[in-house]
């Protein structure tokens, strides 16, 4: 086993459910093996300018009782950074006069594909890193601490929107975060119950989504006894339309790694709405049936776009986050005591650990469309014609699987 009396605890990138668990997972299992563990505050900004902190916290039993583990968010702090592109030529000698001025020995770092890629150019200098997947998008290839936060956490929101739809007989276009991939929108938008889901893995043919909002919108009005009714869309902020283009707010700049910023897919899908309900010949008679209709001032249904934005990422930790963050944190302590650095924890299963290459383990993992067919089939849309649910089985007895 390697040599280790102290770890470094860094959490970077965005903030998520489930990062305190695995700030108390480290913490807890470490000093178990009467090891020590402190806090690099601010993500990897912390870390190059670790050299110049008078003092680091350290994790012992009285500071980790003051963690909540169900808080999302992280008591290590967040930025960010990518070392690479600091404009020092002693980026990582000064990261390594910091490590030795406090003794730590070894990294423990949780954080997405960017904060991933920077663990693996820490490895290839010579610095020991553990890594624990967190991204809220769940675009890793294994899970990642926060996305069942961020799930559910879109799921009530958009369901809570529900009551404001229904009031003023709204279209509703809820756009949330997941950066290239759709999972949280997918997976938050079937469990709101939402009418149709967009995400960047299907492009989005806005013919097909005006359809099927018109024949489900229209008719659950025409059906109530108070003429009310909503139709709910929840979309990924990086959607791509039918030609295959991801719409950028080309306003919003780059971040830090270089990545475009996202935003505007809920303003688009309103404005392709709108453009429709006006062209539309039978819009002026539903509004008149429905008794919505006043010229001049109300003449198609509302159609507003709500980005709830940071709040399905703040709050509270899912039960299963706190699980996860706990267990992942815990073993990446034994990996450090392996020395198998340079990996990402992936699951553990029983007393098994798994984990896997980190460069392996930030490459992305997108939504799987083969699986979207079977929620087409009953009924939610997903910007394009419906397609055929394609199964086959497979059975899993005494943990083999076998394909039938």
């Amino acid at each position: 086993m390697a040599s280790i009396k102290r770890i470094g605890v860094i959490t970077s990138g965005g903030d998520c459910g489930g990062l305190n668990a695995v700030i108390k997972g480290v913490a807890r299992y470490a000093y178990s093996l009467g090891i020590e563990s402190v806090v690099i505050p601010n993500g990897y900004a912390g870390l190059y300018n670790l050299v110049e902190l008078d003092k680091v916290v350290l994790l012992n039993a009285e500071r980790v009782s003051k963690i909540e583990a169900s808080l999302a968010g992280s008591e290590a702090g967040h930025s960010r950074v990518k070392l690479s592109k600091i404009k020092d030529p002693n980026t990582y000698g000064r990261i390594k006069e910091g490590l030795k001025k406090f003794g730590i020995d070894a990294l423990i770092i949780s954080g997405g594909d960017d904060t991933g890629s920077v663990v693996v150019d820490l490895s290839s200098h010579g610095i020991p890193c553990i890594h624990v997947p967190k991204t809220m998008d769940l675009d890793l290839q294994p899970y990642s601490v926060g996305g069942d936060s961020a799930v559910n956490r879109i799921s009530v929101f958009t369901r809570d929107l529900k009551t404001t739809g229904l009031s003023h007989n709204r279209i509703l276009v809820i756009e949330v975060f997941g950066r290239y991939v759709g999972h949280t929108a997918f997976r938050g938008g079937v469990g709101a119950e939402a009418d149709c889901i967009l995400i960047p893995e299907i492009p989005a043919d806005f013919d097909v989504v005006y359809d099927h909002m018109k024949t489900t919108y229209f008719g659950r009005v025409m059906r109530s006894d108070v003429k009310a009714g909503t139709y709910i869309i929840v979309v990924a902020e990086g959607l791509k339309n039918a030609s295959g283009e991801m719409l950028y707010d080309e306003s919003a700049g780059v971040d830090a790694f270089g990545h475009k910023k996202l935003a505007g897919a809920g303003k688009y899908i309103r404005q392709q709405l709108e453009k429709r309900l006006k062209s539309d010949p039978e819009v002026m008679d539903f509004m008149k049936k429905t008794g919505m209709y006043a010229p001049g001032v109300y003449e198609i249904p509302e159609v507003r776009e709500v980005t709830p934005g940071h709040l399905v990422r703040c709050g509270g930790s899912s039960a299963y986050d706190v699980n996860f963050g706990y267990k992942a944190g815990a073993v990446a302590v034994l990996l450090l005591l392996e020395g198998k650095t340079g990996n990402t924890i992936v699951n553990v299963d029983g007393n098994k650990i798994h984990y896997m290459s980190t460069s392996e383990a930030i490459k992305r993992r997108e939504v799987d469309i083969k699986e979207v067919a079977l929620f087409e089939s009953l009924g939610i849309c997903f910007g394009r014609n419906p397609q055929k649910f394609e199964h086959e089985f497979s059975e899993v007895k005494d943990g083999i699987v076998r394909h039938l």
